[in-house]
């Protein structure tokens, strides 16, 4: 029993931090969505993020401004995207493309003149990274104390990304911006015969698509590995707009998403000390179960009508 309560707990705390970097991706996703702008260029500006708030963090020794700084850089790319898709109307999906290209390729060259090398520095852990919340609340000689350590003495980020969760699901369904947003995406004419410029709303979300995607990487090396490496942000991007397909388009349905690939990760960590079964099995379960999720929900989500189709502004 205790040992069924122990690998009960390490799953749980390995779904919360695992989850926490494709939640804030999934709601940047969603913004650009529903705005009505196709944004596959998650996993480059995940990469962006990675890189930038773990460089920052590194030569600061402040996790809270890298954290921040691998936001900004996931807007840059963002606007790139937005530049691209909104205002010149490029196909949204090479252009996608086009971003999961250039992001890692200039960070990995900018590793190489700053590093000589294309993976940075570990960063010190507890110093560097980002903190952890009610460590050493419980007591961890007994059972129930392990258990709950597990679960609730997890990283500041974590607890932060439900909290964002929330205020996206208030933000889209209960203000005007979250109206006209949601607009933008089924009929961006008539929002325009209505005042609402939908070059700049979508313009917007893709610019905020691409910051929250650069808070989740920098949630992957400044949690997870604490160093940045080609490999660290390696289809959490795609996994994260499975996610957003899984819940619809929906923040509270990106949030059910993010924890089930959370938990296959987490269960993929407690499956990894068995030596019964085989390392590269187990790494396949999140990857395996994105793709039964795609083709078993992508054709029962309601796409936003003018998603994946450029706007061009009456004259």
């Amino acid at each position: 029993m205790t040992a069924f309560i122990n690998s009960l707990g390490i799953i749980l705390y390995a779904t919360l931090v695992y989850m926490t970097p494709l939640l804030y991706a999934g709601l940047g996703s969603c913004f650009s969505e529903v705005s009505g702008v196709v944004n596959i260029g998650i996993e480059g500006m995940m990469t962006a993020g990675a890189f930038t708030g773990t460089v920052v963090a590194y030569f600061t020794g402040n996790p809270w401004i890298g954290f921040l700084c691998g936001g900004l850089a996931g807007a840059f790319f963002g606007m790139l995207h937005a530049f691209a898709t909104v205002r010149l109307g490029a196909d949204q999906t090479i252009a996608g493309t086009a971003i999961n290209m250039l992001g890692p390729g200039i960070v990995i060259m900018i590793a190489k003149v700053l590093f000589n090398s294309t993976d940075t520095p570990a960063l010190k852990q507890g110093v560097q990274t980002i903190p952890k919340l009610f460590s050493g609340l419980f007591d961890t000689t007994t059972t129930f104390g392990r258990f709950m350590d597990n679960v609730f003495a997890t990283y500041a980020s974590t607890y932060l990304v439900f909290i964002a969760a929330i205020i996206v699901w208030f933000v889209f369904y209960k203000t005007r911006f979250g109206l006209r947003l949601r607009a933008c995406g089924e009929h961006p004419q008539a929002c325009e015969t209505l005042g609402i410029d939908v070059i700049r709303m979508r313009f917007a979300c893709v610019s905020l698509s691409g910051f929250l995607a650069g808070l989740g990487g920098a949630c992957v090396t400044m949690t997870i590995s604490t160093q940045f490496r080609p490999i660290s942000i390696v289809g959490h991007g795609f996994i994260a707009i499975a996610a957003v397909i899984f819940g619809k388009f929906r923040p509270q349905g990106a949030l059910l998403g993010c924890l089930l690939f959370g938990f296959c990760s987490g269960l993929k960590v407690v499956l990894g000390g068995s030596s019964a079964i085989d390392m590269q099995l187990i790494s396949m379960i999140p990857y395996v179960v994105t793709v039964i999720v795609l083709v078993l929900f992508v054709g029962k989500s309601h796409v936003p009508s003018a998603n994946g189709k450029p706007y061009i502004k009456s004259k």
